[in-house]
């Protein structure tokens, strides 16, 4: 197959508007899966503004400035703990049957503590007691060989873990509930269900529509201020700062600045990209109109893509295709600099089963980012095509259609579009999320030619 550059233009599948409701009953079976798995008095998530989305995928609510703490009760209790600020934001939570508990020690310093003040107290009075046990959820988890104390650790602040050790005492137990939400095999959050998914496609739809604005119109001489701003931003909640910045060699392109008032001159290397909940789409190339050494690299990484697109099934182990990624790769002296393809979900990496020496293998129900970095990059340069796809076998596919068919017909219309224009035919189980699909243009002052196979 030849990868050839042609005029091509990307078709307005449509961008949604309204982000897709999760209906209750979802957030009722999700949580009651998540007890059930762990089979402990109580299950406690933790949350904070950066680290929200076990808590958001349980229950809708995220904490706003503070922490809170998810608690789920062996006798059907359902409480979030959080400070003066987010208590009054409890009411967006979709689960049933859900209290706030006010919880001042969550709340910014200076404000109120005259009520509700010390955690462990507040723990005691939902019911947390002595000699129970607790399964704790933080926002990762440490595999075997990344820690070998005798007791558990916890990926959330030990003022936490400390107050719920003295509501249980030393009788009590505690351990790790995390793997059971983001396990890359069967976490709850790595296998996600047809309403999941219409939230994941309308965060990576909108996020791609950003970059492609901001791709499209970007010219030299502009800050890279102006050159974000095209991305139109309207409120979407974020999973993570915008991405903007140009370099010229020798300097390196540093893809995860944020914009400054700095210009991008001709022939700079240039990347950005916007992540919103349910995916990141990232674009990166050359402010020029053509450089032939360039195009090269970029016709061998548009390789690595294809390939990506070609290996991924239901049933393929994460070395599999990591390793022909990495192939696709060398011929021009390129390597995947993180992995080549991780779960997404409210965060923008979630997990991966995309690894070296992974016999996992992909499964129904997976969110992926299709996130092949591209390494080692000379001075000046930037080269990266980042977007979303789900991985659904038949019976989640017809699921889909059926509560979701405006969801569903923007995917099989993108599915279309990459098979007769792009060149890339697509399994039946992979479903593309993103406004701009497998839409590469390397050259920004050229926009509008586009990678493909020939």
């Amino acid at each position: 197959m030849t990868v050839v550059l042609k005029d091509i233009t990307v078709p307005q599948f449509g961008v949604p508007e309204a982000r897709p409701v999760v209906p209750a009953a979802t957030y009722e079976a999700r949580v009651t899966a998540l007890t059930e798995r762990a089979g402990s008095d109580w299950v406690v998530v933790y949350a904070d503004r950066e680290h929200l989305a076990n808590i958001a995928f349980l229950t809708g609510f995220e904490p706003r400035f503070e922490e809170a703490l998810l608690l789920l009760g062996r006798k059907g209790e359902r409480l979030i703990l959080t400070g003066n600020e987010s208590i009054d934001y409890v009411p967006v939570s979709r689960l049933p049957q859900t209290r706030g508990v006010l919880t001042q020690c969550f709340s910014l310093m200076g404000q109120d503590r005259s009520r509700a003040a010390d955690l462990s107290a507040v723990l005691r009075e939902c019911g947390v007691a002595a000699g129970q046990s607790v399964a704790l959820a933080g926002w990762k988890y440490l595999d075997s060989n990344e820690w070998s104390g005798s007791a558990p650790s916890f990926f959330v602040p030990s003022f936490v873990v400390d107050s719920l050790r003295a509501a249980i005492g030393d009788n009590g137990t505690i351990s790790d509930a995390t793997p059971i939400l983001m396990n890359p095999v069967d976490g709850l959050r790595a296998i996600v269900d047809a309403d999941e998914i219409a939230q994941l496609e309308w965060g990576s739809a909108r996020s791609s529509a950003a970059v492609w604005r901001i791709m499209q119109g970007t010219k030299p001489g502009m800050s890279e201020f102006e050159a974000a701003a095209l991305m139109g931003y309207a409120g979407e909640p974020l999973n993570c700062h915008v991405m903007m910045s140009a370099a010229a060699a020798p300097d390196m392109v540093i893809g995860l600045r944020s914009p400054s008032a700095r210009r991008i001159g001709e022939g700079e290397g240039v990347t950005t990209a916007v992540g919103y909940w349910g995916g990141l789409s990232c674009r990166a190339g050359l402010m020029t109109d053509r450089d032939e050494a360039f195009l090269k690299k970029a016709s061998t990484y548009f390789d690595g893509l294809r390939t990506w697109y070609e290996t991924a099934d239901i049933g393929v182990s994460g070395k599999t295709l990591f390793g022909a990624v990495a192939a696709a790769l060398a011929p021009a002296g390129l390597r995947p600099a993180l992995n080549p393809g991780h779960l997404i979900s409210h965060d923008e990496w979630m997990n991966t089963p995309v690894r070296p020496d992974s016999d996992e293998v992909i499964r129904s129900g997976m969110a992926f980012q299709v996130d092949i970095i591209p390494a080692p990059m000379g001075g000046g340069e930037a080269l990266n095509c980042e977007d979303g796809v789900v991985i659904a076998d038949e019976a989640l596919r017809a699921e889909i259609a059926r509560k979701h068919p405006e969801v569903y017909a923007r995917m099989q219309a993108r599915r279309d579009f990459m098979r007769d224009v792009i060149g890339v035919p697509l399994k039946d189980c992979i479903l593309p999320l993103s406004s701009t699909p497998l839409c590469y243009a390397p050259f920004w002052a050229e926009p509008g030619k586009l990678l493909a196979v020939a």
